[in-house]
């Protein structure tokens, strides 16, 4: 059975809720999805609660944003512990560089003459962890903008007059990080970042996955990171990413899924590290 391993919810820039992304994964006969947002796990408990109503199984992850010579890495983490007090209080500092990203962007936008809310901002992303497209949104609702397309691409996309970099965490940290919390931590996308030289390195500081499978991978791109991951005793995980319909990123739920097998591999790998 059919397993997407990459979900986001309004839990951080996802369209939604965790019980609806629970309830579509279920319509579309899926076995099990992976919860991973951008730095919080705070979509995990209610999408399992979900889970429960609907007869479907819901993995615990994370997506951990990084960068490495100003390329953005993305680390993906499965199987978290979710009580671990370490790994909490390091996503929350994330949370609060996101929130301060956030609010320089908003004081660029204003001297640029755009009157955008900062509370605004805030509103929309909800409880959810507050990013760009939230940003995007007020400022197509405060007619700044057409369209979220054109706030990335005119004024907070990398290198637009409003951007402001992300706090910097390197790929190392993060796949520690997620090893601490006794998970399973996955490079997310590579073919995105083109950063295959990372991965021996990666490895060497606990890397367990490699995420072929992805909506912007080719098939010959996924081909690669199969032998990949193969030459360095890797798992090969693979999902959707999906954000939600109407998403600027247009992946559809379920789009990229691997076999039920991943998932034991991971839940294996996870019992030997807990020995």
């Amino acid at each position: 059975m059919p397993v997407d391993m990459h979900v986001h919810t309004t839990a951080s820039d996802g369209m939604d809720s965790p019980a609806e992304v629970v309830a579509r994964a279920k319509g579309l006969g899926l076995e099990a999805l992976a919860i991973t947002d951008h730095d919080t796990l705070d979509g995990i408990e209610p999408a399992m609660k979900a889970g429960h109503v609907y007869g479907i199984e819901v993995i615990p992850g994370v997506e951990l944003s990084t960068e490495n010579n100003g390329k953005e890495i993305h680390i993906l983490g499965y199987l978290i512990e979710l009580s671990c007090k370490e790994f909490i209080d390091r996503i929350s500092l994330f949370r609060s560089y996101r929130v301060e990203r956030i609010e320089k962007m908003v004081v660029k936008l204003h001297g640029l003459g755009f009157p955008v809310d900062m509370e605004r901002v805030m509103a929309i992303s909800g409880a959810g962890s507050v990013g760009r497209p939230h940003l995007a949104a007020a400022m197509v609702e405060a007619g700044a903008v057409a369209d979220l397309a054109e706030a990335f691409d005119k004024y907070i996309g990398t290198g637009c007059p409003a951007y402001v970099p992300r706090y910097k965490v390197e790929p190392v940290e993060a796949v520690q990080l997620i090893r601490k919390a006794k998970g399973i931590p996955v490079f997310a996308h590579p073919g995105l970042s083109n950063s295959s030289e990372l991965i021996p390195g990666l490895v060497q500081s606990g890397l367990i996955g490699l995420e072929a499978y992805h909506p912007a991978h080719s098939r010959e791109l996924s081909a690669y990171y199969c032998r990949l991951a193969d030459e360095h005793g890797l798992i090969v995980t693979g999902g959707s990413d999906y954000h939600g319909l109407g998403h600027k990123e247009g992946n559809v739920l379920g789009m990229a899924t691997v076999s039920y097998a991943v998932l034991q591999e991971m839940k294996k790998r996870r019992m030997v590290m807990c020995l």
